[in-house]
């Protein structure tokens, strides 16, 4: 059986694992808190009304059978405390079909909630928690040799997402090709961070070699993780750099975090006893047993099939983006930011007592915990974990069509609904809800550092117009 062993790479197989069951631990502590005021009975999108209009065939989830905020959370608590045991490395200490069975059950517990997630599940990154989490499943325990089929499988995912967001770049907007996509990045991405700023203001010529090492790292670097040892670790340190710089400037919930331990499928034991010495040696691993051998290679054969779609993706004129080729989201295209804005627009919600709508003092904001609001506030650091309702906020600034959970969003503020204020920041009106909601909307940029020395504000802002009006419970919402 040494044809289908990767005795070498036992220290990554510990560091795919386990880094992918604690971002599905993440994840499933992101639904307790956040899943039942957004999607459940009571939520922006109801899932009731969802899976009466979907079909178990169309999206998969254990909730067309029924759905309830209490079996959400029982799903979610049993999810991130499966996850939790294998972060802590117990079902990697059985047999090999233990965590088989437990990967394969924290992929359809996550499933059934992203196949009913929608709008607030829309994220390439959930896809790809899935997939990794698939996979992983096949890599055995500690009692067997990690296989090389499915070693070899996680580099072609790693592949298809660096690779996939190169492509997508190239053939997107200009600024990718002119180098000036950086100039505007740090300050329009979805959810600054607390070094969003200082990075936006660093000279332009700093910004063009950004742009200039993501190619690289994402059109060459690539294809180094299929090339023998010692160049595929080196790849794979290229990216896990690359992957903490992103972590360092900005918000994308656990995708670089997914990303980077997926590198370490090209990184072999010998590279880690380069950096570290003192590592001990792994005791040999006895034969992995034949139905362990049947099923991985399986699982590699259907994953393979699977991979016809998305690899002619890569090179189609018509690239997708983060898209899912079937209903169980196994083997998908990835990218992001084919396109950069230039320009950050912030709808800026307020809420009022007032008996007089024109009477602008009485108008207060609500804050979000992640999203821009007040100037003189600091972008905070909200990944790996995911805020849902700030990131779709983004997407409502920038024009987003679907705009049904807003207008519910709006009724829930005036209905005083605590789930839905939880979700917030501050909450201006803690006492009772207002009498009105409106919805602003602003251009915001970076302050200059002469600027933020003057005022101590991080932003700098004027207003664009209504996007809605003043409205009371008497007249809902039109977005």
């Amino acid at each position: 059986m040494d044809w289908f062993t990767a005795g070498d790479y036992e220290i990554a197989r510990q560091v795919l694992q386990h880094g992918v069951a604690a971002c599905y631990l993440i994840g499933f502590i992101s639904a307790v808190n956040q899943f039942p005021a957004l999607l459940g009975e009571h939520g922006l999108l109801p899932v009731p009304g969802f899976v009466s209009r979907i079909t178990f065939r169309q999206s998969p989830s254990l909730f067309h059978w029924r759905y309830s905020d209490r079996m959400l959370r029982v799903l979610a608590w049993s999810g991130a405390a499966l996850s939790a045991l294998l972060v802590a490395g117990l079902p990697q200490l059985g047999p090999p079909w233990l965590p088989l069975v437990a990967f394969l059950l924290l992929w359809a517990g996550y499933l059934s909630i992203v196949n009913v997630g929608q709008t607030f599940y829309s994220f390439g990154w959930e896809s790809l928690l899935l997939e990794a989490g698939f996979v992983m499943a096949f890599l055995g325990s500690n009692e067997v040799a990690p296989p090389i089929t499915v070693i070899i499988f996680c580099r072609w995912l790693l592949f298809r997402l660096e690779f996939g967001a190169g492509m997508i770049k190239i053939r997107g907007g200009r600024e990718w090709r002119d180098l000036t996509a950086l100039f505007y990045h740090h300050e329009t991405q979805p959810m600054p961070n607390p070094v969003s700023w200082f990075v936006h203001n660093l000279p332009k010529w700093f910004h063009r070699g950004e742009v200039l090492g993501n190619h690289f790292a994402q059109l060459v670097v690539p294809f180094l993780l299929f090339a023998p040892q010692p160049v595929a670790s080196v790849a794979a340190v290229v990216i896990v750099l690359t992957q903490l710089w992103l972590v360092f400037t900005g918000n994308f919930a656990w995708l670089n975090w997914v990303t980077i331990v997926l590198a370490f499928s090209a990184i072999d034991d010998n590279a880690f006893r380069a950096v570290l010495p003192g590592i001990p040696a792994p005791a040999e691993s006895p034969a992995a047993p034949i139905w362990f051998v049947a099923v991985v290679l399986a699982a590699t054969l259907f994953l393979l099939v699977l991979s016809y779609r998305p690899f002619r993706n890569l090179f189609a004129r018509r690239q997708l983006m983060n898209a899912s080729f079937n209903r169980y989201h196994l083997v998908n295209a990835y990218g992001a930011f084919g396109t950069v804005t230039r320009e950050r627009f912030e709808v800026v919600v307020e809420g009022s007592d007032a008996a007089d709508p024109g009477d602008e003092t009485g108008w207060l904001a609500y804050e979000f915990r992640g999203k821009p609001g007040a100037p003189g506030r600091m972008p905070r650091q909200f990944a790996p974990y995911h805020l849902r309702l700030d990131w779709l906020m983004w997407f409502l600034a920038l024009g987003a069509r679907d705009t049904r959970w807003f207008e519910t969003f709006l009724v829930r503020l005036l209905e005083g609904d605590r789930p839905t204020l939880r979700m917030l920041r501050v909450n201006p009106f803690p006492d009772a809800p207002p009498r009105q909601i409106r919805a602003r909307v602003y251009l915001y940029r970076f302050s200059t550092p002469a600027e933020r020395r003057a005022s101590h504000d991080w932003w700098i802002r004027s207003e664009v117009g209504l996007l809605v009006a003043p409205v009371s419970l008497a007249g809902r919402a039109r977005a």
